[in-house]
């Protein structure tokens, strides 16, 4: 029980440190709404932080522990889980721990060490441009964002429900729909036709199987 409870704490605390670094994240990509250069200037600032060696360790660790204790929970509860929320929580959070191994894959790996490209906007923005890979990335991304703010939808009803039912439900929709609205807003950000901007031809080898 107590290695249980160490597990459920730890998963929760490493899931706010991903989730201040997913919100941060979340917000450089709204900010190429106003235009690609914006974005790659807000990124260029933030990654002074989150490219330190010791923080992308550290947050690199909080990813690995994250899927592992998050599987580990699910295995544990998915059988006792009943009611809409507490399954969103595991079917949401299974789908991050997917999104987190893939995407960091991707980007840490592929991308930049064996392709050797900034992973910047145009790196995600070419498997939403380029058909056929548009019809898989875009619902990837878009659940990719619903199941963040689905988890955290989840996980704020079940832990805010003994206060008010009602009022739990409403904060829980009221999260799940900002999910979709924010999901909307970035591959709208990463469309070639909404910046009006031509993508590099170096990007165009991401399209030999980059998530």
């Amino acid at each position: 029980m107590l290695v249980k409870m160490n597990t459920k704490k730890l998963h929760y605390f490493s899931g706010i440190t991903l989730s201040l670094f997913i919100g941060v994240h979340l917000f450089n990509h709204l900010t190429a709404l106003f235009g690609a250069s914006l974005h790659m200037q807000v990124m260029d600032a933030l990654r002074l932080v989150y490219r330190n060696p010791v923080i992308e360790t550290l947050l690199l660790i909080a990813v690995l522990f994250q899927i592992i204790s998050g599987v580990q929970l699910v295995r544990k509860v998915r059988k006792q889980s009943a009611g809409f929320y507490p399954k969103l929580q595991i079917y949401t959070g299974l789908y991050v721990a997917f999104f987190l191994v893939a995407h960091t894959v991707a980007t840490v790996w592929q991308g930049r060490q064996v392709l050797q490209l900034d992973t910047n906007f145009y790196y995600a923005a070419i498997v939403v441009n380029a058909l056929p890979a548009a019809l898989f990335f875009m619902p990837y991304y878009f659940l990719a964002v619903m199941s963040v703010f689905g988890h955290v939808a989840a996980i704020h009803y079940q832990k805010t429900q003994h206060l008010s039912v009602i009022r739990a439900q409403k904060h829980a929709k009221l999260i799940l729909i900002a999910g979709v609205v924010i999901g909307g807003l970035i591959l709208l950000s990463l469309q070639e036709s909404y910046q009006g901007i031509e993508i590099p031809k170096e990007y165009y080898k991401t399209l030999g199987g980059a998530f």
